[in-house]
């Protein structure tokens, strides 16, 4: 990383920490979509949020000028750093009253990052970035081709995660502008005293839009190619749907995160999930696919999303054209990779017996996954709330004991048998480390 560049200053500020950054490498047009997708939602968006953005050069404001010219309209403040080589001083948009442009200079390492910041007291979200030097492309040297610039970063919804950033981005804009960095600090703190929390349907909207104009970047990858380099489109397909993954990681990370009463649920869920498949023999492949259920399971309680009825690429439309291989409800169903997902998470809450919800199924007829999910969700849950009642060593005994009392009505008794034998485990010292898994690599999670 740069040195003194604003991703290496956060970078080292959670070095040896419980919260280490996910970077990954990304290509340009991965970056674009992204970023597009992120700026648009602000059109949609109730709230006026302030943004900052940094361009590695001044021609590729240019670019963008006129569609910032629209989100100026909707934000509250736009703040540009940018290497000042293109002259854009003039252009209509520079000249708007809450457009600040902040003219790097050409040994700042800032100039040569790609950053997106969005702070509203509704809506967080960012993307921060710096292209590969020369050394780390290897051999073959920086790339002539633009599509195949690469980038390292990672982007996130994370509030607490980007209030970080900005302020480390109104830092370095102080030794340019103090008087512009001071008014950036102020609307932030009058933001601070106007916080609400993020919305779910607010989440799931721009998730979906996300995972829509990243469909759209891939729908273009599959048109005939002019090049014969099948390698480098592969790969870069795969970069682009690594990132669809992990719009949906990244939203149910923020779910558990704003469980205050238990914020580990979803990936303590998938540690549970993993060790049962293994108990219970399954292939690595349904394993695989046990964890990605568990760790996405909070995302079939979320709204739908109104934008889910009007699909933004025919990727989407796909999908939705088949919608009895799909979650009727979950905005799962918009990732044709993530059909059997959505199908478990949809009947996590059907019960053995037939009582439960939304079909009604009952005994094998209910999926397997989605049976061990439902018993996997309320044991655990029912281990943190009694770990948060009492001091004493029981939580383990007492969860499972209530969960032994509706087997053969709520769970699978032969799945309930399992869950002894793992709680047995768990008491005589078997350590289920639960961790977050790497997201900016998420393409392994649906590989296969």
């Amino acid at each position: 990383m740069l040195k003194d560049s604003i991703l290496q200053k956060l970078a080292t500020n959670h070095q040896n920490t419980t919260k280490p950054l996910n970077l990954g490498v990304y290509y340009k047009n991965t970056l674009i979509a992204l970023c597009h997708a992120l700026e648009d939602f602000i059109l949609d968006s109730e709230s006026q949020p302030m943004m900052i953005a940094a361009f590695q050069r001044g021609k590729w404001y240019l670019e963008e000028a006129e569609r910032y010219e629209d989100l100026a309209k909707k934000s509250q403040h736009v703040a540009i750093m940018a290497a000042s080589d293109a002259g854009f001083d003039t252009h209509p948009t520079s000249q708007k009253s809450n457009v600040s442009l902040i003219k790097l200079t050409a040994d700042d390492p800032v100039a040569q990052e790609w950053h997106l910041m969005i702070l509203s007291p509704t809506y967080t979200a960012m993307v921060l970035c710096q292209e590969l030097s020369e050394a780390d492309y290897g051999v073959g040297g920086q790339p002539k081709d633009d599509l195949e610039r690469k980038f390292y970063g990672f982007w996130t919804f994370e509030p607490d995660l980007v209030k970080e950033t900005v302020e480390l981005a109104i830092s370095h804009i102080a030794t340019y502008d103090k008087e512009l960095a001071q008014n950036l600090t102020t609307q932030i703190k009058a933001m601070d005293a106007h916080h609400k929390e993020q919305h779910k349907d607010d989440l799931v909207a721009v998730v979906t839009k996300v995972v829509g104009y990243l469909q759209d970047c891939q729908e273009t990858l599959h048109q005939p190619q002019k090049s014969g380099n099948f390698d480098f489109f592969q790969a870069l397909d795969d970069n682009i749907l690594s990132n669809e993954m992990q719009a949906f990681l990244r939203m149910a990370q923020i779910i558990d995160s704003t469980d205050t009463l238990n914020p580990m649920g979803a990936t303590e869920v998938a540690t549970l999930s993993e060790a049962m498949g293994q108990l219970l023999d399954l292939p690595a492949w349904q394993i695989k696919r046990l964890k990605l259920a568990g760790l996405l399971h909070r995302l079939g309680s979320l709204p739908q999303s109104s934008e889910l009825d009007e699909p933004q690429s025919p990727i989407q439309q796909e999908a939705l054209d088949n919608p009895e291989e799909l979650s009727k409800s979950e905005v799962l169903r918009i990732m044709p990779q993530l059909q059997a997902i959505a199908k478990i998470v949809n009947h996590q809450t059907e019960a053995w017996d037939g009582s439960g919800t939304p079909s009604g199924l009952a005994y094998d007829n209910i999926p397997l996954e989605s049976r061990i999910i439902r018993l996997l969700t309320d044991f655990q849950r029912k281990v943190t709330q009694y770990n948060l009642e009492s001091t004493d060593s029981n939580a383990l005994t007492q969860a499972f004991t209530e969960c032994q009392q509706q087997a053969g009505s709520f769970y699978d008794p032969k799945l309930v048998e399992a869950l002894s034998l793992l709680v047995m485990g768990m008491q005589q010292g078997m350590n289920l480390q639960s961790y977050q898994p790497k997201i900016a690599s998420g393409i392994w999670l649906i590989e296969n």
